[in-house]
This record gives C-alpha cells, sequence and structure tokens, in this order.
C-alpha cells in the first residue's frame, strides 16, 4: 500500500454484491458501509466530510448524491449499480458505472489511482 492511499476514506452506501467496498479496501482505502434508508446524519456521522469517495450501489437511494455534494466539495460521487440514475442527480454525479460493464476491481484501481 502506497502512503498515497493511507488514510483514504470512501463511503459505500447500499448492498454491495459486486463487492466494490472490497476491492476499495484491496486499493488500501478505508471503506465505511452504510445501508438501509441512508440519512444526512447517518453520512454525517460516517465520516462524509473527510471522505474523498461516496459509492452508491442503491439508486433508489439517489437523494444522497445532493446530500453528499451539499455537505463537501472535496469529494467524488460514483454510482455502481445496474439501474440508471435519474435525471435530477446527473448533474452533481461525477461517475456512474454499471458493474456488468467493468468489475469492481478495475473501477477501485481507477477511483484510487
Amino acid at each position: 500500500m502506497s502512503e498515497d492511499t493511507q488514510n483514504r476514506r470512501a463511503i459505500v452506501a447500499g448492498p454491495d454484491e459486486d463487492e466494490i467496498g472490497a476491492a476499495l479496501e484491496n486499493e488500501g482505502l478505508t471503506v465505511t458501509r452504510l445501508n438501509g434508508v441512508v440519512t444526512r446524519p447517518q453520512l454525517e456521522e460516517a465520516g462524509i466530510v473527510d471522505a474523498e469517495l461516496y459509492v452508491l450501489t442503491d439508486i433508489d437511494q439517489a437523494t444522497t448524491i445532493p446530500i453528499v455534494c451539499d455537505l463537501t466539495d472535496d469529494l467524488r460521487t460514483v454510482t455502481y449499480a445496474r439501474r440508471t440514475v435519474p435525471e435530477f442527480v446527473k448533474g452533481q454525479l461525477d461517475l456512474a458505472i454499471d458493474p456488468r460493464l467493468m468489475s469492481a476491481t478495475v473501477v477501485a484501481e481507477e477511483l484510487a489511482g
């Protein structure tokens, strides 16, 4: 693990069947996982302000994207999900990836790089 990845944080929200959280951990990031209905207080408690990456795997929780963008400007927002992102989120989203098109390992390498 390089010194560049030490103390780097990511939050993965939603179920993680495609194991993006584990792939990010393999790249040296500290990953906090959130499940169920994600709220602003949960995001704050999870350390969203200090995270550099927010990965959403549950498109039904798309309203969390504007919330995290409101909480911090120093964050990349990514969806790693099979469903399309709603229009109202697209302007605040940095990257949308379908797990069927790109493996978690490849995505994590790119995000951590």
